[in-house]
């Protein structure tokens, strides 16, 4: 059988493998979830129980990553955008008076400091 690397699973009309983040919440989430399902059902032998334990530790690790990860990707995001915007005005001034100017600002906030 082979396997593209192209493959695509689209749920809602949107791809999934393309979601950041995605995968590795939910494989932290399910592997969390049977290990805590199958550790309360070898202390307790509630199989009832071990399963409501299981799908619960499932929601917490996976909710719990994804927010993490987002705040993450959300935050290189801005500083990748912010850093984009700096390097485009550090080409619009360099060779310049303007670039003369800042320099000789950042060197003096650099000694005050």
């Amino acid at each position: 059988m082979v396997m593209d690397d192209n493959q695509s699973i689209v749920i809602f009309g949107q791809d999934i493998t393309r979601i950041p983040c995605f995968r590795n919440s939910f494989l932290y989430g399910i592997s969390g979830g049977i290990a805590s399902g199958l550790f309360y059902f070898m202390c307790t032998s509630k199989p009832l129980m071990s399963s409501h334990c299981g799908m619960a530790c499932f929601t917490v690790i996976t909710l719990g990553y994804w927010t993490h990860c987002r705040y993450s990707y959300s935050k290189l995001r801005a500083d990748m955008f912010k850093m984009q915007t700096l390097l485009r005005e550090q080409a619009l001034y360099e060779g310049t008076n303007r670039e003369r100017e800042l320099n000789e600002q950042l060197k003096q906030e650099a000694q005050d400091a």
